[in-house]
């Protein structure tokens, strides 16, 4: 519901300043008829707001040609050499995993199930001894329902 006041003080904006604009457009273009003198003043002056600007966006295109140029040398001087040796790093540490996992692990795997297998033929072989059950005292009795 706050969709349409909301939807509705933006149409009346937008056309109010419309409306607006157009009436600063004609008011000045009637005074640029009416003053030719203050008409060449006003063209001259914006001419050299514009060859300024130009000079400024000029100078600031130079500062970034400069700065993507850093940008480049940085990627290629600093970065690259950093991700030649992360990418070495990254080969020792899957060497080493390899090792491991052939020289160590796998082998304390194979011993753990023969150990394993050992402890269960021992078990069929040998059986186990049960304790034998306690007489209960007269306090773990439970009670005698009646």
């Amino acid at each position: 519901m706050e969709e349409r006041p909301n939807k509705a003080i933006m149409i009346v904006g937008t056309v109010a300043g419309a409306v607006l604009g157009l009436v600063i457009l004609g008011g000045g273009g009637y005074l640029l008829i009416t003053h030719p003198e203050t008409t060449a003043v006003l063209r001259d002056v914006f001419i050299i707001v514009l060859a300024l600007e130009s000079l400024v966006v000029g100078a600031l295109l130079s500062i970034l040609i400069f700065q993507i140029q850093n940008l480049t040398r940085l990627l290629q001087e600093e970065i690259k050499p950093i991700l030649d040796s992360t990418n070495e790093t990254v080969s020792t540490v899957r060497g080493t995993a390899t090792f491991v996992s052939e020289n160590v692990v796998s082998p304390m795997i194979e011993a753990a199930s023969y150990v394993s297998a050992a402890r269960k033929v021992l078990a069929l072989l040998v059986p186990r001894r049960r304790p034998r059950p306690t007489a209960q005292t007269p306090s773990q009795n439970p009670p005698a329902e009646g």
